[in-house]
């Protein structure tokens, strides 16, 4: 039976190059924070428990991080990476192994991991290292006859040493037991004064522990953030990754440099994406849906044939098949579009639900409201949804008709077939099949004279 796995994010650090409040690895990175991405592939690798080292920021780490699958350990001074590994130890079971990752180091793939935490449960030392074309400020691996036998830092380096173009990563795997023995023998005589994870490698050679390494398929899954310009840099590095997963996966797009999907995006066939979209939480899109340029979508299901225009925004919504919204209209949460409906420029709807083949083409407010199938709402059309203190609700029937600049107080009904002429302030129901209207008599004041403006005293 194979040693159970358990995983040690080490997250201690202030950042002090972020030149921010906020602890580093709560920066985000695609709308999640950084330590959030190694979390999720800690839960991937299916650890029997995650530990968390935080310091800076005090709690700010485990609230933002609230996880009943995370055990959380402070390191209250930082005294280097094998000060922050001693203080998890005693969360950790001396038969497992343990997987060592870092909570500024986001886009390590799950497949990378898999052979550490390997070579760890056969009984070596699983070393994830990388080959740089510049080396410096890193670790160099020293090797004898092919073998690593220690690992030097930057500072600490001869000429010779910092000449490696081979450089470790800090991501290992090892038995816990082997880890516990040898972190309570680590000094800090070092040029940093810090004590070293790194220096367990030269103990697992002094106790005849194979040591087994690895690298990542690209240099960019092991690459760390320490300053914003960094952020930035994996930011873009992490949507390519998913622009060309979608590419591959048949979806369109105008230009995959300029696309943003800060959770899952989810796509049928023929869909086709236009350029500056952003995409944050859930977002699914049926076969065939086109979304045009600037569209936010978020938390939102889009069924088959749809078409989004430019500018549009929706939010925790449920659109249709066929449907055409936009541009500019803005779709938030509770809305349930049918089939066919047609939401234009400046319209915003909130909490509603639309049936088949209505249409809401210019300018106007629909809150709270449940409208039928074919009705047509006319420019300037707003449901008067909140009386100050509470919401009500609006029920419009089928085929109905709404004429412009019209204002429905709820809560109100609107009858099957009834019409509402322009201008129309409705405070009471409507019946179905008639005409509405509420209209001041027109007139005409002879000599009347609009306000001129006072001219202001010197």
């Amino acid at each position: 039976m194979q040693p159970k796995l358990e995983i040690l994010i080490l997250a201690a650090g202030k950042g002090t190059r972020m030149r921010s409040d906020l602890p580093k690895v709560l920066h985000k990175l695609a709308g999640k924070p950084l330590l959030g991405h190694v979390v999720d592939n800690a839960h991937a690798l299916g650890a029997a428990q995650t530990c968390v080292v935080y310091g800076f920021g005090g709690e700010a780490v485990p609230q933002a991080l609230a996880d009943d699958k995370l055990t959380f350990v402070l390191q209250a001074q930082q005294h280097g990476t094998g000060h922050a590994v001693q203080q998890a130890l005693p969360a950790l079971a001396d038969d497992s192994v343990t997987l060592v990752l870092y909570g500024d180091v986001p886009l390590t793939h799950t497949a990378t991991l898999h052979p550490l935490v390997a070579a760890a449960q056969s009984g070596k030392l699983g070393l994830l290292t990388v080959t740089l074309a510049d080396p410096s400020g890193y670790g160099r691996i020293v090797r004898e006859h092919g073998k690593v036998t220690r690992i030097v830092e930057h500072k600490d380096a001869t000429d010779a040493e910092r000449a490696i173009a081979e450089v470790n990563t800090g991501i290992l795997a090892v038995a816990t037991r082997h880890l516990k023995q040898w972190i309570a023998t680590l000094k800090n005589d070092n040029a940093q004064g810090e004590y070293y994870l790194t220096d367990i490698i030269a103990r697992a050679v002094a106790d005849g522990v194979a040591i087994e390494t690895h690298q990542p398929a690209s240099e960019w899954e092991v690459l760390g953030v320490n300053s914003k310009a960094q952020l930035a840099q994996l930011e873009r590095i992490h949507q390519n990754e998913i622009a060309q997963a979608l590419l591959e996966a048949g979806v369109t797009l105008a230009d995959p440099a300029r696309l943003d999907v800060r959770g899952s995006l989810n796509c049928g066939r023929d869909v086709s994406i236009d350029v500056n979209c952003v995409f944050e939480g859930k977002v699914l899109l049926g076969d065939g849906v086109q979304v045009g340029a600037n569209c936010v979508l978020r938390n939102a299901t889009i069924a088959a044939g749809t078409r989004i225009d430019a500018f549009t925004l929706i939010d925790d919504a449920a659109i249709g098949e066929a449907n055409r919204l936009g541009p500019f209209s803005r779709i938030r949460p509770g809305t349930v579009l049918a089939r066919d409906v047609h939401v234009g420029n400046f319209v915003e709807i909130k909490n509603s639900q639309i049936d088949d083949g209505s249409k809401i083409n210019h300018l106007s407010y629909v809150g709270d409201t449940t409208m039928g199938k074919k009705v047509n709402i006319g420019a300037g059309t707003i449901t008067c949804n909140y009386d100050g203190a509470n919401k009500h609700r609006t029920v419009i029937g089928d085929d109905v008709f709404v004429g412009s600049d019209t204002q429905l107080v709820a809560p109100v009904s609107v009858g099957n077939g009834a019409t509402l002429g322009a201008g129309t302030t409705l405070t009471r129901d409507a019946p179905a099949g008639e005409l509405t209207l509420s209209r001041a008599k027109q007139t005409t004041i002879p000599g009347w004279k609009r306000p001129v403006k006072l001219k202001k005293e010197s």
